[in-house]
């Protein structure tokens, strides 16, 4: 098994910064990042919510590593730097030694491409995974032409693949107006940005700039449905809503658009931080649960350390890029220090090149609008809507504790549950009600449900949403074809035998 002094898990902003530092402190640094990302994976919308807005090009894995190479120029200095970039490599597990698991001869990281899968041991890590979009259910958002603001902003910058011709912005923070500036620019009509909110809530000369570029702002609005035929969009109802979030009698509006951009929030990607039991604590102005970290940016577990989105991020933590990119430094500089290839005083020095509050990103508040966002989405769509595409749980559903569908499963009156029930008797978990209504059990591990369903448990259960666990994380954390996880043909035997498991006759001894 290979093993290497200092791994880095993403390649954007903080992760080639902690890279680049660490190499040139004289540490042989491998910068692992998942772009591009397979075809197959995009439109399972894993890692971001690409929502099947993408050409053929995206097939062509040479033409997408040189779009993705040529915009990021970080990647070049990288590999200047003596840095070992592995694009197109994504990070399905992160496995070390704990009170449950002593067999390991070293932390490891499980790594994957479109050929094979392989472990590898490290001494350091640094994990700049990102952040996500907020997911969040409108009646319609199943089909083609609903995506995330990362996942367009991804197809627009890296891949040069995004096929939308007139988009609807849901979210008039800075996210949605640089996503809807970004979206111009590349020749896409923006039909209309939507807030639930009374004003818009992000910075106001970017706002009056698309005003003044003939874009239509609709606020205290949500949408009713997005209508369309053969599974794409065609079109969006919106809604008027009141100070409730109750849906106004007689205000729908339609337009036209074949897509519907959700940038409403992102998330911390903390799949690799939930699997090495790095202590995780609930931040709303952070977008939820994120890493507890030092002044040097390391975790609760020795050796590991977080930069960039998935360290905490809000919109002005995301546009401004100087954060991240200081953070990674950070990260990068501590490292170096840890595995012994710069002294304390140097690593003091190369400090005080970076602000003093490197790693206190500006906070504010998300929950309270993500919450009104999705009380106006299930009120104007009905309790109907889908909380979980991947498993068809509708919110109704989710509330309800329904089993899935396929069990066909029914139950008398007196033996009907449902949130408030379960609430009476103890704590509501996210993972109990998983297991209940298979929510959240998708390929996509909840990217797209998670903050959906822990804001419905916390509405119905009357509990804070910062009491609300963290929906558990199990590898793999991305979905891969079993030829990937193991490529070895299945030995004669088994497939000679195989038949015999499903004989009636046959019976295992426990």
């Amino acid at each position: 098994m290979e093993s290497r002094p200092l791994v880095v898990v993403g390649a954007g902003m903080s992760g080639t910064a902690a890279a680049i530092e660490a190499a040139r402190s004289g540490v042989r640094v491998t910068l692992i990042d998942e772009n591009p990302i397979p075809a197959s994976m995009a439109a399972l919308n894993v890692p971001q919510f690409f929502g099947q807005r993408f050409n053929a090009e995206l097939q062509d894995r040479a033409l997408m590593l040189e779009r993705v190479v040529a915009a990021n120029d970080a990647l070049a200095e990288a590999e200047a730097a003596g840095v070992d970039v592995q694009l197109g490599t994504c990070v399905w597990g992160a496995f070390r030694n704990s009170d449950t698991s002593r067999v390991l001869d070293g932390p490891q990281l499980g790594l994957a491409d479109q050929d094979r899968s392989w472990l590898i041991k490290y001494d350091r890590l640094i994990v700049a995974a990102g952040a996500r979009d907020l997911g969040l259910a409108f009646a319609g958002w199943d089909q083609a032409g609903a995506v995330g603001a990362r996942g367009a902003q991804r197809l627009l910058e890296s891949y040069q693949a995004l096929t939308s011709r007139r988009m609807v912005i849901l979210g008039s923070g800075d996210l949605g107006l640089c996503t809807a500036h970004q979206a111009l620019d590349s020749g896409i009509d923006i039909a209309a940005v939507v807030d639930v909110s009374a004003a818009v809530r992000g910075d106001e000369t970017s706002s009056l700039a698309l005003r003044e570029a003939g874009v239509r702002v609709y606020t205290s609005h949500a949408v009713k449905q997005a209508v369309g035929s053969e599974g794409e969009i065609e079109s969006v109802v919106l809604v008027a809503i009141d100070d409730a979030g109750e849906p106004v009698a007689g205000s729908e509006t339609v337009v036209a658009a074949d897509t519907v951009c959700l940038a409403i929030g992102l998330v911390p990607n903390v799949e690799l931080l939930s699997l090495l039991g790095c202590d995780l604590r609930f931040e709303s102005d952070l977008g939820g649960y994120v890493p507890v970290h030092d002044g040097w940016m390391q975790t609760s577990v020795e050796g590991v350390y977080v930069a960039g989105d998935v360290a905490g991020c809000n919109e002005d933590v995301t546009h401004s890029g100087e954060i991240a990119r200081n953070q990674g430094r950070l990260a990068g500089i501590a490292a170096a220090e840890s595995l012994g290839a710069i002294d304390r005083d140097a690593a003091l020095a190369r400090r005080r090149d970076l602000p003093a509050d490197v790693g206190s990103p500006t906070r504010s508040e998300n929950h309270a609008s993500w919450t009104r966002w999705s009380q106006a989405l299930v009120s104007a769509g009905g309790p109907g809507l889908l909380a979980c595409q991947c498993e068809q749980v509708t919110c109704a559903e989710l509330i309800d504790l329904e089993p899935p569908r396929y069990l066909q499963w029914e139950s008398d009156p007196e033996g009907a549950r449902g949130l408030r029930t379960l609430a009476t008797n103890a704590s509501v978990n996210p993972d109990q009600v998983k297991r209940l209504t298979r929510a959240g059990m998708g390929h996509c591990q909840g990217r797209l449900c998670r903050e959906q369903v822990a804001l419905l448990l916390a509405e119905e259960s009357g509990t804070d949403i910062t009491d609300m666990p963290l929906m558990s994380y199990r590898p793999p954390v991305r979905p891969l074809p079993l030829r990937v996880m193991w490529p070895h043909d299945e030995p004669e035997q088994v497939r000679s035998e195989w038949p015999k498991w499903f004989s009636p006759t046959h019976r295992v001894l426990g």
